[in-house]
């Protein structure tokens, strides 16, 4: 399985202990950067992780930047993303359960390393229920198909 992943300038170290993590339990990792400390724009990261996702070169994403907010508000302007902010494991757990997120964000400035370790790995082992929850993800969708 590929997990996209990107950061702006406040996440690097988050970012590269992220992807050591998620390496070592197996998954691929698409690194869209930043690589560098020089300030730069979050929304051009969130829409590189969100396109990668939705265009089949990735399975799911993680997107980090000092919040997770901003990073999270570019990859959900992708047609069909559905990424959410987590800060500790059961939001997260539950939202792959309950909504099929498929880009996990979060905030390097909010959680710490090992709190998004935990994070990550409840998002990433837990699956997609589907049966009453289909009905309230389908009509999130077709919100976006009226916009």
């Amino acid at each position: 399985m590929k997990i996209a992943m990107g950061n702006d300038h406040t996440a690097i170290e988050m970012k590269e202990a992220i992807k050591e993590f998620v390496e070592s339990k197996g998954y691929e990792v698409i690194d869209f950067g930043t690589n560098s400390t020089e300030s730069c724009d979050y929304p051009e990261y969130g829409e590189k992780v969100g396109r990668a996702v939705t265009e089949g070169k990735a399975d799911l994403g993680i997107a980090i930047c000092g919040t997770g907010v901003g990073i999270s508000l570019a990859c959900n302007k992708v047609k069909g993303i559905r990424a959410c902010v987590c800060s500790e494991p059961y939001t997260a757990k539950l939202s792959r359960m309950h909504n099929d997120s498929n880009v996990l964000c979060f905030g390097a400035r909010v959680v710490g390393v090992e709190m998004a370790k935990m994070i990550t790995e409840e998002w990433l082992d837990a699956q997609y229920e589907g049966g009453r929850h289909q009905r309230r993800v389908d009509m999130v969708m077709d919100i976006e198909k009226r916009n």
